[in-house]
């Protein structure tokens, strides 16, 4: 069984908790980046195990990972899909990776809800997955594995989540680089949804940008930030529903 992960992960949380659960179902084999623009179409087949890990932006799959997702072909390769979140909620993240997993032709035997440090307000969720994380999602892995073993590769049971999906809603939150800049260009060779211009570095099209801090994280000079007021309103805005630790999820 080749275990191949289909990972949307702009700064590394989500790919963190993939890594965590797919090492206990056997060594990764291929590895695809859903946040590479330049993704081509690909195909599997039914001797792999495919994790497919997205962050949920709003409740939501992010719309240029979904569009990436249609790009790859399962042909009945068994799946399991994952969503990770900030610690606020997932809300209908999950059912809508499960659809798009299943619209690309993959089985779905499984999944998985993680929390992992918040992109934009790291204050919530600090520090995770931390130690208590990564027991549960290894273990997540090695009953996924068992169900596997024991031949059991039914469907995954109904999921949390509505049908039809909530609205898609921005963030607004568009990283500008400060005096710090040395125009060297990796914002915009990493951008996953190529909304920095090489000619107008400094800032992103508000058009084409999904907040995901990528930027932010890869800028070897800390030099691109979003606007600290709106970050603070949004984090009091936030503060109740994130301040209680909420936990990862398995389904079979």
């Amino acid at each position: 069984m080749n275990i191949v992960q289909l990972v949307f992960s702009p700064t590394g949380g989500t790919k963190r908790a993939a890594d965590l659960l797919s090492k206990e179902l056997g060594d990764t084999i291929r590895m695809i980046d859903l946040t590479d623009a330049a993704l081509q179409s690909t195909d599997l087949d039914d001797n792999d195990l495919a994790v497919i890990a997205v962050p949920s932006f709003g409740g939501r799959v992010p719309a240029l990972a979904a569009q990436r997702i249609a790009k790859i072909h399962g042909n009945q390769a068994r799946c399991v899909v994952m969503c990770v979140y900030g610690n606020r909620a997932y809300e209908d993240t999950l059912v809508e990776l499960e659809d798009l997993a299943r619209q690309s032709g993959f089985q779905v035997i499984a999944a998985v809800t993680a929390v992992a440090e918040h992109s934009i307000m790291h204050q919530y969720a600090a520090g995770r997955p931390d130690q208590q994380d990564q027991e549960e999602l290894k273990g997540y892995g090695s009953r996924i594995l068992e169900k596997i073993s024991e031949g059991a590769c039914s469907p995954v049971g109904t999921l949390p989540g509505n049908r039809p999906y909530k609205k898609s809603g921005g963030v607004g939150m568009v990283p500008k680089a400060g005096k710090n800049c040395t125009g060297c260009g990796l914002c915009a060779k990493s951008c996953p949804a190529q909304a920095i211009r090489m000619d107008n570095i400094k800032t992103a099209d508000s058009k084409l940008c999904i907040s995901c801090m990528r930027c932010v994280t890869r800028c070897p000079q800390s030099a691109r930030k979003v606007n600290g007021a709106m970050v603070a309103a949004a984090s009091l805005a936030m503060k109740k529903v994130c301040s209680v630790r909420k936990g990862n999820e398995l389904y079979l």
